[in-house]
Parts: structure tokens; sequence; C-alpha cells
């Protein structure tokens, strides 16, 4: 179980292909993030991951299902300090 981010941030589990690539299970980020942003800080930390995960990838924020917004929306989730942000890439069968 990844332990609790350090004040002023909020934490990004990895599963998967998404960990592959990061080499990582989870990190924190930095809070306040709006969700609409959360995959361009990701593509920031790791070139290509959006088009190789993210863009197919489910997201939860403290385990709910959500819609990553492409562009700022009026009432958009934000991610707070001490949020769980998990990526979800597709199971492949076969």
């Amino acid at each position: 179980m990844p332990s609790k981010p350090p004040p002023g941030h909020f934490q990004i589990l990895y599963f998967a292909l998404a960990s592959t690539l990061t080499g990582k299970d989870a990190e924190p980020l930095p809070a306040p993030l709006p969700l609409s942003q959360l995959f361009s800080k990701l593509e920031e930390l790791y070139p290509r991951i959006r088009g190789q995960v993210l863009e197919s990838s489910l997201v939860t924020v403290n385990m709910e299902y959500v819609d990553v917004p492409s562009h700022g929306e009026e009432g958009e989730t934000v991610l707070q300090e001490g949020d769980e942000v998990a990526i979800i890439p597709p199971v492949s069968s076969g």
C-alpha cells in the first residue's frame, strides 16, 4: 500500500503498463492541480505516456471513476492535497 503523500501533494498510483513506463507504482505530485492538466503534467515527466497509456486508461480520484477533460471547464475537479489518483490501463487479452 503506498504511503500517504507529503503535505501539499496528492498521490498518483500507476498500474500495469503505466507502472512499467514510469518505473514506479506510485508517486506524489504537487496539489492543487486541475484534473484537465493531469495528462499534460504526466507527459512532462514521462514523454510519450499520453499516447501509449493515458488516452486509453481509466482514471479514478479517491476510488471514483472520472472523465479527464481535455481542457479546463467551469466546475471541473481539482486534485487536492491528500487525494489519491489511479491510472488504470486497459487489460490486454491475448
